[in-house]
């Protein structure tokens, strides 16, 4: 996919209007379900302040003045018209603005920057030579590591108000819905209703998580669009019936006498009229699944509208009703006719539920993405959908969300508090994209320094003023943000200080590749038959652990590939540049090193397809090798004569290469006659999933099936040979095929390192704090790596490691 980085485009190609259409349609249930809602509580909120209002309506009209014009200048304006340009190959949300400016500036402080990890273009640093002289912006950043720290802290801060707005959101868009009870219902009976049946809801909410939002993901956009319609005919109906000047209030000088006149007051209550805006960011975050033209489509034909005449109607009713004593009857159900009142309360609970959904879902993305850049504790992920890209479940953050959720609306039991906290949440990631969209605009987009301080000017002025009053309320329930972040940083802070403290710890204990080939039988040491995988942070060198390993146990396996899974910096890796594939030490060891990589929102693979395209991939390598020695011999240098930095750096992309067709490989269910040498390998094939292992299909369209209990692997050499070193060299691959293939048939046994970390003597109370009883205890209660790569119990190998940090 090519990325026009100088204004944000997505793809040449353009998709259909037809396509357009059904991706703007379906935005409508995953991106706008939170950000429709909102008028059931931002003017509840808004006048919860003791704002005294008068017969000439301009506490109502300046009200839905800040409304009509945040609307504009922030969803409409920033985020449809420049922050959704700023994406990362398609995706969206703060993770993604962080790797595209660090593919653009050496600014990362995440293991996953290596030599091996920019072998291909797309992960390059993404500056043209002409350009990267004249930012001085960019220097700067690269010269001074507290710089990059602190970018670094505040996606960090950003992603925890995201997690902490995943709490919040379903809390007040829920109790807010259920509160159009309270006209149904006695005084006495209202309090007992409305929290009880918030609380179940909630809880069916998330019990129903597991089973994925594409299951019931085709009710989502008729519902919201239902309620869209409702909303835009409720509020048409107040227009029309009770105040049709109410369009007076556009007018930005009623901003001004509404801040003049109500003063304090008035600024605080802008702590209510930023709840308008909750879920923009979500039209950001979740671009990776729909386009851009779809997104602004939905939002400037449809969604925009709908809510400004939400609003109005509200303002208009308002204005003409003004025996309202306190914040609870000034909600959104007031407005609505009595007649119609049962009906929209059903539709605004579906709504509701909606939208919690999709900042649900929002929020085990964005761990899950933490946790591919090594910023959150291993938690198991659960892929809902096979055919649907991206939709998981967490079951550990889940039910931690329920709790949290039921304990927020049992907590606050009130709309005021609830709109405080959920408020500053939203306000800081607006600011930290804000931040992190003025640094796109200087290092992706190459644009003057000046436009993007004039951008971060502008938008984050307007977001200050809302921080501000945001954070003015943090006894009255903005601290609940506060916590729920400096928790989590916590956390994040912790993980990534200590990974990045072992892999530096890697780096230093790593065994020369002298070493290895050192073992032999002169020292007693034994290969048995089978596949060694030994798993490692590093890209080159031997591990620590696999030394320690044959310390204690003289033997390794006949074929030993040191893996290597990495999060490069892209959203998306694809299948053919996923496997880096060279050797270590000559051909006759069988050792390999193999670099798997991911992006940050890759699926993993199960091992089994792992382990099959694995072998696949070594054999096309070996066979790849081969052929470069035949085609290239008077410019080879042999790997047994090369220096041990110059053989690590000899890493090959399998399946991109121009010879994969030289080298390529079949799978078989019988024997069939060819005047190709082969080399057969047989292997279990029950339980195997996700490679090629079903059916198999030769150029003539024919399938056969394989069976069920074996499999037959067959990797083909070409036999016509044009001089005896080519002769010998197909003989040597023969050997080299026949010995994988021997070894795949004996079994693979899975090395991994099981550490233990602890502070150096004298270490800081605070570091010992942090790792001995911070990162141990994350470790000891979080999924092990052998989870996290779906190693199987019964081929698993731990070493013991200790790192002194």
């Amino acid at each position: 996919m090519d990325l026009e980085f100088g204004r944000g485009l997505r793809s040449p190609k353009r998709d259909s209007w037809k396509t357009t259409l059904l991706l703007a349609y379906q935005s409508l249930g995953v991106v706008y379900g939170d950000l429709s809602i909102s008028p059931l509580y931002v003017y509840k909120s808004t006048f919860a302040e003791d704002i005294q209002h008068s017969e000439t309506n301009e506490e109502i009209f300046g009200v839905l003045s800040f409304v009509f014009w945040t609307l504009t200048l922030i969803p409409l304006i920033k985020y449809v018209s420049i922050v959704l340009r700023a994406d990362d190959n398609g995706e969206g949300g703060t993770f993604a603005l962080y790797s595209l400016i660090c593919r653009h500036a050496n600014v990362s402080l995440l293991p996953n920057r290596q030599i091996a990890d920019e072998e291909l273009s797309t992960y390059k640093l993404e500056c043209p030579p002409e350009i990267t002289d004249k930012s001085h912006i960019k220097v700067w950043l690269e010269k001074h590591r507290k710089l990059r720290i602190a970018l670094l802290i505040m996606v960090m801060i950003g992603t925890c108000m995201v997690i902490g707005d995943g709490v919040l959101t379903p809390a007040i868009s829920v109790f807010s819905a259920v509160s159009g009870l309270e006209f149904s219902l006695s005084k006495d009976h209202r309090e007992y209703a409305v929290i009880p049946i918030t609380c179940v809801i909630l809880a069916f909410l998330f019990a129903l998580q597991h089973y994925g939002t594409h299951r019931v993901g085709f009710l989502f956009a008729p519902i919201v669009l239902a309620w869209l319609f409702c909303m835009s005919a409720v509020g048409l109906y107040n227009i029309i019936h009770w105040n049709p000047q109410v369009y007076q209030a556009l007018n930005p000088y009623y901003m001004f006498k509404f801040l003049k006149k109500t003063r304090k007051y008035g600024w605080m209550s802008l702590g209510g009229i930023l709840l308008c805006m909750t879920g923009s960011e979500a039209m950001f975050a979740d671009l990776g699944h729909f386009s851009y033209s779809a997104i602004q489509l939905a939002f400037t034909c449809l969604v925009y509208p709908a809510l400004i005449l939400a609003y109005m109607g509200q303002a208009a009713y308002l204005s003409k009703h003004h025996d309202f004593y306190s914040s609870s009857q000034v909600g959104f159900y007031i407005a609505v006719p009595d007649k119609i009142r049962w009906p929209v309360l059903v539709l605004a609970i579906l709504a509701s539920v909606v939208g919690s959904q999709a900042i649900i879902s929002g929020t085990f993305s964005i761990i899950n993405q933490s946790q591919s850049l090594s910023c959150f504790p291993r938690v198991k992920v659960v892929h809902t959908s096979e055919k649907i890209h991206g939709q998981i479940y967490i079951p550990e953050i889940n039910w931690l969300l329920m709790i949290l959720c039921i304990a927020v609306t049992v907590g606050f039991r009130d709309t005021k508090h609830m709109g405080n906290a959920s408020g500053l949440a939203v306000i800081t990631v607006m600011l930290v994209t804000t931040f992190l969209t003025s640094l796109v605009i200087v290092l992706c987009w190459h644009r003057p320094p000046l436009l993007a301080f004039a951008f971060l000017l502008f938008f984050g002025s307007i977001e200050a003023l809302y921080f501000s009053a945001s954070l003015i309320k943090f006894l009255e329930g903005a601290w609940l943000p506060i916590l729920l972040a400096l928790i989590l940083m916590a956390v994040m802070l912790i993980w990534h200080y200590t990974t990045i403290k072992k892999y530096e710890f890697d780096l230093h204990n790593k065994v020369t590749l002298e070493w290895l080939l050192a073992l032999g039988d002169k020292l007693g040491m034994v290969r048995v038959p089978g596949i060694g995988l030994v798993y490692t942070d590093l890209t080159s060198g031997v591990p620590a652990n696999f030394s320690r390993f044959v310390t204690n146990l003289p033997a390794f396996h006949r074929v030993l590939v040191f893996v290597c899974v990495k999060s490069v910096p892209v959203p998306h890796v694809f299948p053919a540049e996923r496997y880096l594939i060279g050797r270590v030490g000559p051909p006759g060891h069988r050792s390999y090193r193999c670099i798997v990589r991911y992006g940050y929102r890759d699926v993993h693979q199960d091992v089994d397809s792992f382990e099959d395209e694995l072998v696949e991939t070594l054999a096309t390598f070996i066979k790849l090798d081969a052929s470069y020695r035949c085609s290239e011999a008077s410019e080879w240098e042999p790997e047994a004569e090369m220096e041990p930095g110059e053989r690590e750096r000899r890493l090959t992309v399998i399946a991109s290469n121009q010879l994969r067709h030289r080298a390529s490989y079949d799978l078989q269910d019988s024997a069939q006659h060819s005047s190709a040498s082969t080399v057969e390998m047989r292997a279990t094939a029950a339980g195997a999933g996700g490679g090629p292992t079903a059916t198999a299909d030769d150029e003539d369209g024919d399938t056969g099936e394989i069976s069920p209990a074996r499999k037959q692997v067959r990797f083909f050499i070409d036999s016509h040979v044009a001089s005896p070193d080519a002769a010998q060299s197909a003989k040597q691959v023969a050997e080299e095929l026949e010995a994988l293939a021997a070894a795949r048939e004996s079994g693979t046994a899975f090395i991994l390192g099981h550490s233990h970390v602890q502070c150096k003597p004298g270490s800081s109370v605070l570091k010992r704090l942090a790792v001995d009883v911070g990162y141990n205890f994350l470790r000891r209660n979080c999924r092990g790596p052998d989870v996290a790569l779906r190693v199987p119990p019964a081929s698993l190998l731990e070493v013991g490691m200790v790192y002194v940090l």
